[in-house]
């Protein structure tokens, strides 16, 4: 059985960002894959090391606030679980925490778990409207679809982008990068939600999940022609 982790569902749900969870645990049923799913959220434990994959979503400045404290109170075992190959997806706000820091329009600089070597920093334009990315999935280019809507500006360094963009801002509507891989972890502004547009990058969540459980990795072939018609048809109009 995989366990899923969505933590904080009630603050970190932005732009319909529990369709991440939705999609993962879909898949892994229509293949006869149990799976339970922990609902996470402020004050309430979790050990990491049992978790096999983690869902961080994106939330307004208010709601990241409330939550921040309590991350930072789970920070050790988080990095602990990241660096021993915990398969994890952050999106938006729950990107930029796990970063060293943001820094606000007025110079302040909020502390992130820093547990990934990049940072972000307020910009004065939002960063919105629909995403087209290439990433690499087994070898292969895959185009990912998504949309966004930031204002944060993030810098990853020297660290793997998820994928460069074909059309949209990205990290920070400068470098043509997306998102950061490190490890098993997977960090993105693309919201909408991202995994049920992007089948491929949902299976590779679950392989890796599977992997780090020391089970059977190969997933059974699913019917994904309508997922693959809707990316089609936002790469069509965007390119």
């Amino acid at each position: 059985m995989l366990k899923v982790c969505h933590l904080y569902p009630d603050l970190l749900n932005l732009y319909g960002d529990r369709g991440n969870v939705i999609a993962f645990v879909q898949r892994c049923r229509w293949r006869g894959i149990p799976v339970e799913v922990l609902e996470v959220n402020v004050g309430q434990p979790v050990n990491f090391a049992d978790i096999d994959f983690l869902f961080l979503g994106g939330g307004s400045d208010r709601e990241q606030n409330l939550m921040a404290d309590d991350l930072l109170k789970r920070k050790d075992s988080l990095k602990e679980a990241i660096e021993n190959g915990l398969v994890a997806l952050a999106i938006c706000g729950g990107y930029q925490m796990l970063g060293r820091y943001y820094l606000t329009h007025e110079g302040q600089r909020i502390p992130g778990l820093g547990i990934l070597d990049l940072y972000t920093r307020a910009g004065h334009k939002r960063l919105i409207g629909n995403i087209v990315i290439e990433m690499t999935i087994d070898g292969e280019p895959v185009k990912v679809v998504g949309f966004e809507n930031h204002s944060g500006q993030t810098f990853i360094g020297n660290l793997n982008p998820l994928g460069r963009v074909l059309a949209g801002f990205g990290n920070n509507g400068q470098d043509s990068l997306e998102g950061v891989r490190y490890k098993n972890v997977f960090c993105s502004y693309l919201h909408g939600p991202l995994l049920p547009k992007n089948y491929r990058l949902t299976d590779l969540l679950i392989s890796l999940a599977l992997q780090r459980r020391g089970l059977h990795a190969e997933l059974k072939p699913l019917n994904n022609d309508l997922e693959e018609a809707a990316v089609k048809a936002m790469v069509d109009r965007l390119l």
